[in-house]
């Protein structure tokens, strides 16, 4: 069975739906089937109408004891069945539906699964998915909720995933040693494969996914394992000159440093210094002074007669980054330039030319600065920012335009030294865990929904005093399963009813960067006072007079992401307040809020963010801040990690070249592409 076979060929895509596939990057039979879940729904267990929960969804086996009423309401339509079993009666409602007049017939039995209500014993249950007695289709057992685009529908999506299953049934050959899954206790892959995606119970849907997890960290584990090896043994690295004093940079700052960034220094220094290439990993909380690092760095790379590249990944970072090199160094008579795709292409011609003659010392760009034509005459320092942002195949690109340069990777994203260790397996790591002492912390409030108005009182009131506000949002548009406002509709409502009187502008990521960039510069220039934003605005940007941050639907996002984004605000000279506007009441959901109001340590937040969500359940846990795997969660896979770190350690696998261990493994391509 070929799995590289285009999946327009597979049974039910055809022309049309191959091309809302693509949308989900899904080209191939084995995109197709490596296509995860990213829920579950227990529809296997019916329960009697009496039992069920108000507010759960349940399965009940029914009979129709009414035929379905139609009912004309305001703008829409309702229709209602009324069904009963040996326990309760209770009334079935759809809207909009004019085919389910057809669908039901007085006295036959039916299956419905749905959102229960019982209101002082009028029970109701609301849009129920609904079959025959006799069919499992969509009933009677375990079904995979996929991530969808706009046209494609569960229900299509997972026959055509099933559709998939069965043209490679049981063709697919086992990827790991036998000696491995036999240790582990692996399920075989392709028992895991098709229990992945319809599990006959929860037991095989867990086996099935740490099969999965597993061989995702294996490769990915052994890639970076390969990786740092092949750094250490290749060709000498540059020795900077010992006698380039950082002292004399230092002296000059406007600030002190903190004894954390002078720790790291030194760490950064003895590298340099030595015939290795150094490959270090700088974790700093939002704030902590990452740049002024990086900047001290440079200053010796280019005292000791070498270029440094930095790459950052958005347009307005990079001028960011151009001004706090500029500012420090252009007193030692260095030269920094920009080099991004929106430049007119004579300037960038011009760039380009400069820095190929040695004009140009500091070369600080977006993306631009992979392409071929982008030619150093001494690179010897490359300074990557947001590493989360850049896979190591990026990072290996831009190191290839020198000889063996050496690299800081900067990431201010805090996650746990333990992880991180595992997660740049590549990477020596430093850590700045001390803020600048003149911070103010940052106050941070998590309110109900119900407080909306008090909220925009506040706002109000602090840009009447000259302020500027960041408002955040999930998703960038609606989608019927999860019911959250998109940035389209709250920018309608702040603009024309709540905030008329200011102005308000909102961004997405689906905008073009020329867009975004020109929106940021606006805001940055104090032209807009409200910004509402997807977490587009999550990544380095610097309007040190926007000082509140609200946050919708908090609950939606891992603790890591809200200190992200809260990161936004405190960089000015103002009081800063961070407003988590959440729903909901479960415990772990009050006690994800509280740490949030208590701490600004991104470390301790990310400490407490792995306690609390531990190893996960049924439905999974959304991750963020930390890159995308394909199953595998390194919030909740640590124990598996663990394991597959203590498989790795046994060096059996030496003589394989990563290119080799990734076409051995199921995810082939998937996971090759980030290196």
């Amino acid at each position: 069975m070929d799995l590289n076979k285009d999946v327009k060929y597979v049974k039910g895509v055809g022309p049309n739906r191959v091309k809302l596939l693509n949308k989900l990057k899904i080209y191939t039979l084995k995109d197709l089937i490596t296509y995860y879940p990213r829920n579950y729904e227990d529809r296997s267990k019916p329960k009697k109408i009496i039992e069920c929960i108000n507010g759960e969804n349940s399965l009940i086996e029914v009979v129709a004891c009414s035929n379905i009423e139609e009912i004309h309401l305001r703008g829409k339509t309702m229709y209602k069945l009324i069904v009963r079993d040996d326990t309760a009666t209770a009334t079935a409602i759809w809207f909009n539906q004019s085919y389910l007049k057809t669908k039901f017939k007085y006295g036959k039995k039916y299956k419905l699964y749905g959102k229960i209500t019982n209101n002082f014993g009028n029970i109701t249950i609301n849009s129920p998915i609904f079959e025959e007695q006799d069919k499992n289709d969509n009933t009677g057992k375990i079904i995979p909720i996929y991530p969808l685009t706009y046209q494609l529908t569960q229900n299509v999506l997972r026959k055509i995933i099933e559709n998939g299953l069965k043209e490679i049934n049981i063709q697919i050959e086992e990827t790991l040693p036998q000696e491995i899954t036999k240790k582990y206790n692996l399920m075989p892959l392709k028992d895991a494969i098709i229990q992945i995606h319809f599990p006959k119970d929860l037991k095989q849907y867990q086996l099935a996914r740490r099969r999965l997890v597993f061989e995702e960290l294996f490769v990915t584990q052994y890639a970076l394992k390969k990786l740092k090896t092949e750094n250490q043994t290749k060709a000498q690295g540059i020795k900077f000159l010992k006698e380039i004093n950082l002292d004399d940079i230092i002296k000059k700052l406007p600030f002190s440093l903190t004894n954390a960034q002078k720790k790291v220094i030194k760490e950064i220094e003895k590298d340099m210094e030595s015939n290795r290439a150094m490959n270090r990993l700088l974790q700093g909380d939002v704030g902590s002074g990452k740049t002024i690092v990086a900047i001290i760095s440079a200053y010796k790379a280019i005292k000791s007669g070498y270029q440094v590249a930095v790459m950052v990944p958005t347009s307005i970072l990079a001028v960011q980054h151009l001004e706090s090199f500029k500012s420090i160094l252009e007193q030692f008579n260095i030269r920094s330039e920009l080099l991004v795709s929106a430049m007119t292409k004579k300037k960038k011609k011009e760039i380009l030319e400069e820095l190929k003659q040695g004009k140009i010392d500091v070369l600080i760009g977006t993306h631009a600065l992979l392409e071929e034509n982008v030619e150093f005459s001494k690179l010897g320092f490359v300074v990557t920012d947001e590493q989360h942002r850049f896979g190591v195949k990026q990072r290996m690109t831009i190191v290839q335009k020198g000889n063996n340069p050496d690299v800081l990777v900067m990431s201010a994203t805090p996650i746990p030294r333990t992880l991180a260790i595992i997660l740049y397996g590549d990477l020596d790591i430093s850590i700045i865990d001390e803020l600048p002492p003149n911070r103010k912390k940052i106050e941070t409030y998590a309110v109900r929904k119900s407080l909306e108005p008090r909220i925009n009182i506040f706002i109000k009131k602090q840009i009447d005093e000259g302020r500027q506000c960041y408002i955040v949002c999930p998703l960038v548009e609606e989608n019927e399963e999860i019911d959250l406002k998109s940035v389209t509709k709250l920018y309608e409502t702040y603009k024309n009813e709540i905030f008329s009187q200011y102005n308000v502008e909102y961004i997405h990521g689906k905008m073009k960067a020329k867009e975004k960039d020109e929106i940021m510069n606006r805001f940055k220039e104090k032209e807009i006072d409200i910004l509402i934003s997807t977490t587009v605005i999550e990544v380095g940007v610097n309007v040190p007079n926007a000082n509140i941050m609200v946050i919708e639907d908090a609950q939606r996002f891992g603790l890591a992401q809200l200190h992200q984004l809260r990161g936004r605000v405190g960089r000015g000279e103002y009081q800063s307040y961070c407003i988590l506007k959440y729903e909901g009441k479960s415990e772990i959901l009050k006690k994800r809020m509280e740490i949030m109001c208590q701490t600004n340590d991104g470390f301790l937040i990310s400490e407490k963010d792995l306690e609390l969500r531990g190893p996960g359940d049924f439905f999974g846990t959304e991750q963020h801040g930390l890159p995308n795997f394909k199953i595998a969660n390194l919030f909740q896979d640590i124990e598996i990690l663990k394991q597959v770190q203590e498989c790795l350690s046994e060096n059996k696998f030496e003589n394989l070249s990563i290119s080799e261990i990734f076409e051995q493994s199921f995810f082939g391509k998937i996971e090759y592409q980030r290196f």
